[in-house]
């Protein structure tokens, strides 16, 4: 192929799509596909400089703000003119719609990965509604849906999102060349010696449960005094997780770092790691946990059943049981043969994730659509 076929990434949510993309973009190849990101104010979009031929900032706003969208998608609209891409690629469900809309009517092929349906969100039925009309709408501005797991794809095909053969499955997967760089950096946390460090790596957030994380760790704590736990994130209920922690008398044994750079850095830190979502698209933190040599035990909710196989290479228990998450933690802590089990096992399974897979199906995608063998709608 003499010509780069050009694709235009558009993307608005910051956090696990930014680090999605920024790995996605350092295994592209660059002698076939020319790059170029158009991203929101929220991305350190100076890292991704050295990722594409050239990274494009627009003011967006994740929240409905009429004035402010449509500003956004005439911004968008006379970019994609400019540039002439091939291939349009929206992330997440805000720039999904700005790319669609801003993209009707132009020469080119447009390719929406939701990163985890909004609708499949903890919320209203009203808004459950809502998202499922916009996206059964959008899907017929676009020519290919790119789900991050099969668990995505039942959902889609459940709500009758669109047909079946518009839809396509690219599991996650994880830099594991920057996951090692990660491990072998050193962190100072003051935990006491001796700890049994229980830890969770995620926003501090409705999705991902840290009150069920505080509500466990009370448990846990009374089986297991020398138990410390490690929280790696921060979010909006940061305040309240922090009130919750005082008022059950653990705050000597628990830390949060806030955001870091570095998870897995911290990760090395663990004995066993929770991811405990309320729901989850994929669950990215679960192959870093197996890569980092942690078990895991994480709920039985959407994509998470497709990433573990209950009681082989990891634990899971039912949305909100904190009881179970404090009983299996103890389990764990009590046996040896299990838990090394399950590290094993884990350990196996983690190549399968693994982000250089997910940038070669990604650049077959691109040529087929290239070729033209567009799926209908």
């Amino acid at each position: 192929m003499d010509k780069r076929i050009k694709v235009i990434h558009v993307a608005e949510a910051a956090g696990g799509v930014e680090r999605y993309l920024e790995a996605l973009l350092k295994y592209s190849d660059k002698c076939k596909i020319e790059n170029i990101l158009v991203c929101s104010q929220n991305y350190d979009y100076k890292k991704f400089e050295s990722l594409t031929s050239r990274v494009i900032v627009l003011k967006m706003s994740h929240n409905i703000d009429p004035i402010a969208d449509i500003k956004v998608e005439k911004a968008l609209r006379n970019i994609i003119k400019r540039e002439r891409p091939d291939i349009v690629y929206a992330h997440s469900s805000k720039a999904g719609a700005f790319a669609r809309i801003a993209d009707i009517g132009l020469k080119n092929k447009v390719i929406y990965n939701p990163h985890g349906w909004a609708f499949n969100m903890q919320q209203s039925t009203k808004k459950k509604q809502m998202y499922k009309w916009v996206e059964k709408i959008s899907a017929y501005f676009c020519d290919q849906i790119v789900c991050i797991s099969d668990a995505e794809r039942l959902s889609a095909l459940r709500e009758k999102i669109c047909k079946p053969n518009k839809l396509q499955v690219i599991y996650n997967g994880i830099d594991f060349v920057e996951l090692n760089k990660e491990s072998k950096q050193n962190v100072d946390l003051s935990i006491p010696k001796n700890s049994y460090v229980i830890g969770m790596v995620g926003r501090l957030s409705e999705q991902k449960a840290p009150d069920i994380f505080v509500e466990a760790a009370h448990l846990i704590k009374e089986q297991i005094p020398n138990a410390f736990f490690l929280m790696v994130g921060d979010g909006p209920l940061k305040k309240q997780i922090e009130r919750q922690i005082d008022k059950l008398g653990l705050k000597e044994s628990f830390c949060i770092t806030g955001w870091v750079e570095n998870p897995t850095a911290y990760m090395k830190k663990m004995d066993i790691g929770l991811l405990i979502s309320r729901w989850e698209g994929f669950g990215l933190v679960i192959p870093e946990y197996m890569a980092s040599n942690i078990p895991v035990i994480a709920s039985r909710v959407d994509a998470i059943p497709n990433l573990i196989e209950d009681g082989k290479d990891g634990i899971l228990v039912n949305k909100d049981d904190f009881k179970s998450i404090a009983e299996n933690v103890v389990r764990l802590k009590t046996n040896p043969d299990l838990y090394t089990k399950l590290k094993l096992q884990a350990m196996r399974k983690v190549k399968n994730f693994d982000i250089k897979r997910v940038a070669s199906e990604t650049e077959n995608l691109y040529f087929v659509l290239y070729n033209g063998e567009m799926n209908e709608n």
